[in-house]
């Protein structure tokens, strides 16, 4: 899926825009048992109780792809005859409404899955998108459908204990201290299914959710998709570190790092400026163009293409996004220095008389422990 179909889909998920009519789910006690059942008709809701639903299931479909939206890709022969998918299916072909298969999928989620707040509800919801028809202008056509897309998602929920607060109750015109009982925490978690590409539905993949892209909770994605464990954005990134660190050897200097920095950053502007909604990925050719830009040895080039493919795959595919931040940092044993990454040029490194130095020009505007400073000379 690209970031258009996702941005499509999130649409969906407002009372008048849906056609969810029916939420299920469970709450999840600390010893992992199920201690209520949920099965509502939206029709019968409240709207905030309707928009807190809808809320949680959109959570979904946030974030970035490769970040917190993570591809999942079964094999054929899971799509021809694996438990999972048939169970997948079920709850997709049913609308959810199949109770066997709702607690099959609650059971392989609660025996599975560890998290630090104990407590956790599951949501369940099936949806039918009449998908407009999109002519060649790339306009929806509202009287024209080119299929009807049906998907559930499924989400998890912490929930945090109650807190007790001090509050003022109008009508006897007093303050009480008084808990707001347990407290439904953001989604965590989640996946849809099937997958919407080329807004249709695709049943060989499914989109996965995770709030925190360090904690992708593998084990949930063993226990209910079969498939390998995708690697985080963050193992994504110090693979990719250790990699040029490792195989660039004396050539991995300041000069290269920044240069390649500088060069993947410019390559996710470009990105953004097209528009283009599909993820932007880069080729280990195309990382071994940028580091022969930066006067990177051929040797070298070849040794870091070979330990980004044990790390990543042979035909390994590369996300810039997942490898640079937002800052730019020089660390040192004793030292940090975090800068903005559009003034890294202006770092150098030296050895003076048999010493290294990082050198920072600083003409003017010095501040230590926020004092105005002067550097004079002698």
């Amino acid at each position: 899926m690209n970031q258009k179909e996702i941005n499509e889909l999130r649409r969906r998920f407002r009372a008048e825009r849906s056609n969810i009519s029916r939420i299920y789910g469970c709450f999840v006690n600390t010893n992992r048992e199920i201690v209520a059942h949920l099965d509502s008709s939206l029709a019968l809701m409240k709207q905030e109780e309707v928009e807190a639903y809808l809320g949680h299931l959109k959570k979904c479909l946030s974030g970035g792809m490769g970040r917190n939206l993570i591809d999942i890709e079964f094999s054929t022969q899971q799509v021809v005859d694996s438990a999972e998918h048939r169970l997948l299916m079920a709850l997709r072909d049913s609308h959810c409404q199949d109770d066997k298969a709702r607690d099959e999928l609650y059971g392989r989620i609660i025996s599975s899955l560890k998290l630090e707040q104990n407590n956790y509800i599951i949501l369940l919801a099936a949806d039918a998108y009449d998908v407009p028809y999109r002519g060649s202008d790339d306009e929806d056509q509202a009287d024209a459908s080119a299929e009807v897309f049906n998907y559930f998602v499924c989400a998890v929920c912490p929930v945090k204990d109650a807190t007790a607060d001090l509050r003022f109750f109008y009508d006897v015109n007093e303050l009480h201290v008084t808990s707001s009982g347990p407290v439904v925490d953001n989604t965590a978690l989640g996946f849809l299914f099937p997958a919407f590409d080329d807004r249709r539905a695709n049943i060989y993949n499914a989109l996965y959710f995770a709030r925190k892209p360090d904690e992708l909770h593998e084990e949930l994605i063993n226990a209910v998709f079969r498939t390998e464990p995708p690697m985080s954005a963050p193992s994504q990134k110090n693979a990719f570190h250790t990699a040029l660190s490792d195989a660039l050897e004396g050539e991995c200097s300041y000069a290269v790092v920044q240069s390649v920095n500088e060069q993947l950053r410019e390559r996710i502007a470009e990105h953004k400026e097209s528009k283009d909604p599909a993820a932007l990925t880069l080729s280990t050719g195309e990382v071994g163009t940028i580091l022969r830009s930066g006067g990177v040895s051929d040797k070298h080039v070849e040794a870091f293409t070979k330990s980004v493919e044990a790390e990543f795959g042979e035909d390994a595919v590369l996300m810039p996004t997942n490898l640079v931040d937002g800052k730019f940092e020089v660390v040192t044993p004793n030292v940090k220095i975090t800068m903005s990454p559009e003034y890294s040029d202006m770092v150098e490194t030296r050895v003076i008389n048999g010493r290294k130095y990082i050198l920072i020009p600083a003409d003017e505007g010095l501040e230590v422990n926020g004092v105005a400073v002067e550097i004079r000379e002698g």
